[in-house]
Formats: C-alpha cells, sequence, structure tokens
C-alpha cells in the first residue's frame, strides 16, 4: 500500500492539543515524540491500517483503550491494536510526552476515524 499523507521526518506539527514530531518513517513503521499540553485531549480515533505502541516518557497520560480507561506512568508502555478505539489526555498540571510507535501497511495521517473531538476535527 502506497504511505501517501506522511509527514517529514524531523518537522514538528502543531496541534490544539500540544504537538508531534516524526523521529523516523520507514516503509512499515513511523515513530513520533508527542507532547501533550496540560488539559490537552486527542480525539477518540481508530485506525484500519495500524497499530501503535506508546512509552510514556514524562507526565501522567490518562489513556482509553475500547472501554478501558487508565491512567499510565513514564516508563509505561499502552498497545493500541488496530481498530481499537483510543484517547490520549492530559488531565494533569504539567506535560506529557509519549514515543508513539507505529506499525503497519499504511501509516498516512488519514487513516483517523474520529468518534470524539473536543476541538471540533471531523
Amino acid at each position: 500500500m502506497n504511505n501517501t499523507n506522511l509527514n517529514q521526518t524531523g518537522q514538528t506539527y502543531e496541534r490544539p492539543w500540544g504537538w508531534y514530531k516524526t523521529l523516523e518513517l520507514q516503509d512499515q513503521y513511523q515513530v513520533k515524540l508527542i507532547h501533550v499540553i496540560p488539559g490537552g485531549r486527542l480525539s477518540l480515533q481508530s485506525h484500519v491500517h495500524r497499530a501503535e505502541h506508546w512509552v510514556i516518557a514524562k507526565g501522567i497520560a490518562t489513556v482509553t483503550v475500547d472501554d478501558r480507561k487508565q491512567d499510565y506512568q513514564p516508563n509505561q508502555v499502552v498497545f493500541i491494536p488496530k481498530q481499537a478505539r483510543h484517547r490520549l489526555e492530559n488531565l494533569s498540571n504539567a506535560p506529557v510526552e509519549l514515543i508513539e510507535v507505529q506499525m503497519g501497511d499504511y501509516l498516512g495521517e488519514d487513516d483517523i476515524t474520529r468518534y470524539d473531538d473536543v476541538y471540533g476535527r471531523v
């Protein structure tokens, strides 16, 4: 599958919840650094073509995967299977940072189905 609509390695992409930077991009995987500001909340979303592994590096991340919501500390890991509904929230007063490793046959930013988004994105 052709990975069109991909990020440039090393460039920072601003979002209403913070920012992310693609650290590495290869044919079947992508590695990102994600920074979530206090009160930031990513959309409740799923992906058809990729699974994700999140390693919490800084702060306390509140993570929803399907029907389970849990707080994660630095050095803890979250696995997001393909098609699982998931969300990352920063309910604390300090930034959250994580390393995200995406694995799949298509890694484009358009492989997102949003179910809920506080910023009004579709």
